[in-house]
């Protein structure tokens, strides 16, 4: 008792609020849920990509038109990468129209080139993805390997024509067939659920509070309203980011490269505060747990499925991060959760100040 006087009343309140997380079974069920999709991905990874997507198991994956002057080099570099279909195509104008259709992931169009300072000559390829989506990542990535297999290709073949020794190639990887489905729906799935927990977990500890007349008990201590609150909000947000270290790492070591964790942590640490704070305002404002849990689930669903408004969704940028694929837009993303985080914060805490215990 003596330790917990010296220490933070905020911080008191955050260790008892995680302390009793132990006693709540429909948390620690979603917290064991979690960890034993993190702990065996690579084994559910397998039969959950074909309820997933069936289609990609059957078919390979991506589908890639190939079409241009150089259509059999790029046909044979598709061919060789892992989890992608070549699809030749003699006219690049029905390549095109196959694209719009939704016939075809991409489109490739080789084309000859001689620069002037050689004898030679260049393959330039053009490339066609769609935008907007968590695909786009992969397609982008899986276009990335095809140009690799390309270029490894054509030093072969022409390293006779070289007047030195070329260096020696790295040794060739293969791509998991699997990587759509755990890039774009596991990783994104493990980072977002500990944040939406939080949020809930908020929502639950206020209001319970309220009802059971035991927030005043609380404010005995004596501390502030302003200070209960931080002190269950830190709790909460402290608490989705160790659970998504904790899912990073088991990923690890199930073989699934995870990149970039401290920016996907602080994105995760970013997006638990901002939920948390809306979870904690609607707490105070409905008082009364039903109510408030059920509308804090649909406008969080809401806004998420409204973020396909923003120039990246949430889920395309987790999954770009994780890929090792990050645009400027991406790490612009992250800055502004991260300043929407500490706005969002700062404004409810003074909304807090203003209200009164007694009329809660």
């Amino acid at each position: 008792m003596a330790s917990d006087r010296s220490l933070d009343p905020r911080l008191v309140i955050a260790r008892r609020d995680l302390a009793s997380l132990g006693r709540e079974k429909t948390i620690v069920l979603a917290i064991l849920i979690q960890l034993f999709v993190a702990a065996f991905s690579s084994f559910l990874v397998v039969g959950l990509t074909s309820l997933y997507d069936p289609g990609s198991v059957e078919s390979g994956g991506i589908e890639m038109a190939v079409t241009g002057d150089a259509q059999q080099e790029l046909f044979e570099a598709v061919a060789e990468t892992e989890g992608v279909q070549p699809v030749a195509f003699d006219a690049t104008d029905d390549a095109q129209q196959a694209f719009n259709v939704g016939r075809v992931d991409a489109v490739l169009t080789g084309t000859y080139d001689s620069p002037p300072d050689s004898d030679g000559r260049v393959i330039e390829v053009t490339a066609i993805a769609p935008d907007g989506s968590i695909r786009t990542t992969l397609i982008v990535v899986q276009l990335r390997e095809v140009l690799k297999t390309l270029e490894r290709n054509e030093r072969f073949e022409r390293a006779d024509s070289l007047d030195a020794p070329p260096l020696e190639l790295p040794p060739e990887a293969n791509a998991s067939p699997y990587f759509s489905f755990t890039y774009t729906v596991l990783i994104p799935l493990l980072l977002f659920l500990p944040p939406f927990i939080s949020g809930s977990v908020a929502v639950d500890t206020i209001t319970e509070e309220i009802e059971r007349g035991t927030l005043e008990l609380l404010r005995v201590a004596p501390v502030s309203l302003v200070d209960v609150v931080d002190g269950k909000s830190l709790a909460m947000i402290a608490l989705a980011p160790a659970q998504a270290a904790l899912w990073i790492g088991l990923l690890s070591a199930n073989g699934i490269a995870v990149s970039n964790p401290l920016a996907l942590l602080v994105f995760v640490t970013a997006t638990a505060t901002i939920v948390v704070v809306f979870g904690v305002v609607l707490g105070l404002q409905l008082g009364r747990r039903r109510p408030a849990q059920l509308l804090y689930s649909v406008l969080t669903l809401v806004v998420f499925g409204a973020a396909i408004l923003l120039p990246e969704h949430p889920s395309t940028t987790a999954a770009k991060l994780a890929v090792d694929s990050p645009s400027l837009v991406t790490y612009g993303h992250v800055v502004g959760y991260v300043v929407a985080a500490v706005v969002l914060f700062v404004v409810a805490r003074r909304y807090v100040a203003r209200v009164e215990p007694e009329s809660l």
